[in-house]
């Protein structure tokens, strides 16, 4: 709160999804649906440095830690819900553990990476930028 740039454009960091059919078929085409059981890893890479699961230090001892976490966070969206991100992951079956090689930034960064869980009474929206 208070930032200037939350006074300048409330959506910041994000830019703004277009409202013509046009512009809105072209956003949605940079999110690919993810399958439910690809979330948790998906999860703890957001929480990783560099979102390289496999060069963090320690990470073979926090990373029962990091998956019961992520359970807990996809626990709110019940079987039914719908899964996206903006990497490109390669298939239908991504493993997050795997280095990422490239997103659709859906913010004013050049680099941002992300979750959007989709149910019936919720919408959340879990991101991580660089803004270098």
């Amino acid at each position: 709160m208070g930032e200037p740039e939350f006074l300048e454009d409330p959506a910041f960091p994000f830019r703004v999804p277009p409202v013509d059919e046009a512009g809105a078929a072209k956003w949605r085409s940079g999110l690919f649906e993810i399958p439910r059981r690809a979330v948790v890893r998906l999860l703890v890479m957001l929480a990783t440095n560099e979102m390289n699961v496999t060069r963090q230090h320690g990470f073979a001892d926090r990373r029962v830690g990091m998956e019961c976490h992520a359970e807990a966070i996809l626990s709110r969206f019940p079987d039914g819900s719908t899964f996206f991100t903006n990497t490109r992951h390669g298939g239908e079956n991504p493993d997050f553990y795997e280095r990422v090689s490239g997103c659709w930034p859906l913010s004013q960064y050049v680099w941002d990476f992300g979750l959007l869980a989709v149910s019936d009474d919720e919408i959340g929206l879990i991101w991580s930028f660089d803004a270098s």
